[in-house]
């Protein structure tokens, strides 16, 4: 990896890891902004970490663009020294696959997609592949995901699956952006899976819809009474589907402020997956079933 820095504007310096997102990109980036907000530099605005990048905001009357970066880079050691480890939790999510709603919502945009003759499952499946929508939906939810990255729309997750890289699924987006996406959808987009937190435009894949909430402006749900928004970065997730019956019981809970999130506190050491990737998310998810 070769580290780039560039200025945006007099009060930005944008530092991207690497061209692609990978585990070892995220936690060089992770290291390298919690470095710099430690650092403490005055001026310092925001930090907004993303995939494989992160970006510092500054104010240039306190300090200078290039004084800015200079301070970053000097940073840079810290990042490739430090220990690939975090303390993190994972979360089972419940996942109803090929639901009515957002089945309806595609038919509605099938002009824009790729192919307007099957549904994103379908399609999904058939270019990874898979013999059957089914086959796509096993592999989606067998192993678990790390959230490299929440924004782009208010706790918005993106979603790095924990396999090889020759076995991740790849889903390109939508040829035009819908003007509608059902809150709560499960969807997909090159190698990311994500789940909408609001309703509105979008261009993944659409997989399915989860009852659970993962946004709640108004703190009504007691999972959310500390934070509005419910993933952060270095999260892991484990799909768990769920039929249409599972599906209302969730919901009822949900509306009565009873549903509790399924999570168990984990260890993640980036050298340990690297050696045993199956071993690994096999102790990850293990440890939801002790939760």
């Amino acid at each position: 990896m070769k580290t780039r820095y560039t200025y945006g504007g007099d009060e930005h310096i944008y530092v991207e890891m690497d061209d692609e997102m990978s585990l070892d990109a995220f936690f060089k980036s992770l290291s390298m902004s919690n470095a710099v907000r430690e650092a403490k530099i005055e001026g310092v605005t925001e930090i907004c970490p993303a995939n494989a990048s992160f970006q510092v905001r500054f104010d240039p009357d306190v300090i200078a663009p290039e004084a800015m970066l200079k301070k970053v880079q000097e940073l840079e050691h810290k990042a490739e020294d430090a220990e690939k480890r975090l303390k993190t939790r994972i979360i089972e999510i419940p996942v109803y696959y090929q639901d009515p709603w957002t089945h309806e919502t595609l038919m509605r945009f099938r002009e824009r997609h790729q192919d307007p003759s099957g549904t994103d499952l379908d399609y999904a499946a058939r270019i990874n592949g898979f013999d059957s929508a089914e086959a796509f939906i096993e592999a989606h939810h067998a192993q678990p995901w790390f959230v490299s990255m929440v924004g782009f729309v208010a706790g918005l997750p993106f979603l790095y699956q924990l396999v090889e890289r020759d076995k991740q699924l790849q889903v390109p987006k939508y040829l035009r952006p819908r003007t509608d996406t059902p809150k709560q959808t499960v969807g997909y987009g090159g190698c990311f899976s994500c789940v909408y937190s609001v309703r509105g435009a979008g261009g993944y894949q659409m997989f399915g819809v989860t009852p659970m909430p993962i946004f709640d402006p108004e703190q009504k749900q007691s999972y959310l009474r500390d934070f509005m928004v419910f993933f952060k970065p270095g999260d892991i997730v484990k799909w768990k589907p769920i039929d249409r019956e599972e599906y209302d019981r969730i919901l009822a809970e949900v509306e009565a402020d009873t549903y509790v999130p399924r999570i168990a506190e984990v260890d993640f050491d980036l050298e340990a997956f690297n050696a045993d990737m199956p071993g690994t998310n096999a102790k990850l998810m293990e440890a939801l079933n002790v939760a």
